[in-house]
């Protein structure tokens, strides 16, 4: 049983957890373009989002070990550093405090504690399901406060690259120490800025996906798992 449900998890996902590509940026857990999510029947979920959602994408649980893990590749590379956490959200919000709870943990069981700062910046880049060009700071725009520090940018989602690449240059007009990006999801894209995310939960096909914070014009956040929006859905909340 346990050989068949290795077998299983092994089709579903290729483990690159330390595979490089040629910019160097470890990939993480890569899902396979074939892959269509587990049946809604096997989970729980808000009984209201019944009709407005396919399968379960990247279950809750799986989210959760796969972020403790990112913590421990953020603690060893910034030491004994302090890091100043700029939480892009609102799709980043879950990611982050997940994440920073894990950095926590990890600090008070080693001699590894890392001082940790947060500040929040909001983007506006998508409409419907459809990435634009157009990168919008919503609210102060002034990151002055990076100024010299060690700089951890969190991130949901990565698709194109051409939102973080414009706030990463950015963050870099205010001469930051360093700056590192945790992306939770980079999908693979036609014509996408490569070498941008240093911490990577998975990489994904171009799929449109919501839950975990990630929203569909504001709705499907309260989703724990990631989730494949449907037809259905992606109608119901069109702006």
């Amino acid at each position: 049983m346990q050989k068949r449900r290795q077998q299983h998890l092994k089709n579903i996902f290729t483990l690159s957890t330390l595979q490089m590509d040629d910019t160097g940026m470890k990939r993480g857990i890569v899902i396979k373009d074939d892959w269509l999510g587990y049946s809604l029947d096997l989970f729980t979920y808000p009984e209201h989002h019944h009709e407005d959602i396919e399968s379960v994408y990247i279950p809750h649980g799986v989210i959760m070990n796969r972020v403790e893990r990112l913590a421990h590749y953020i603690v060893d590379d910034f030491s004994d550093q302090n890091i100043m956490v700029l939480c892009v959200l609102k799709g980043g919000f879950k990611f982050c405090s997940d994440l920073l709870e894990f950095i926590k943990v990890l600090g008070r069981n080693s001699n590894k504690y890392l001082e940790t700062r947060v500040e929040f910046i909001r983007l506006k880049s998508y409409l419907n399901d459809q990435s634009t060009e157009d990168l919008h700071i919503i609210g102060s725009s002034d990151l002055s406060f990076l100024h010299g520090k060690s700089v951890l940018i969190v991130e949901a989602i990565v698709d194109t690259g051409k939102t973080m690449q414009a706030l990463l240059k950015h963050v870099e007009t205010f001469k930051p120490k360093m700056v590192k990006v945790a992306g939770l999801l980079v999908k693979r894209v036609t014509h996408m800025v490569r070498g941008l995310t240093d911490y990577v939960g998975f990489e994904i096909p171009n799929h449109f996906v919501v839950g975990y914070a990630l929203d569909y014009n504001e709705y499907f956040r309260d989703l724990n798992h990631i989730c494949v929006i449907s037809k259905i859905g992606k109608m119901k909340y069109k702006v």
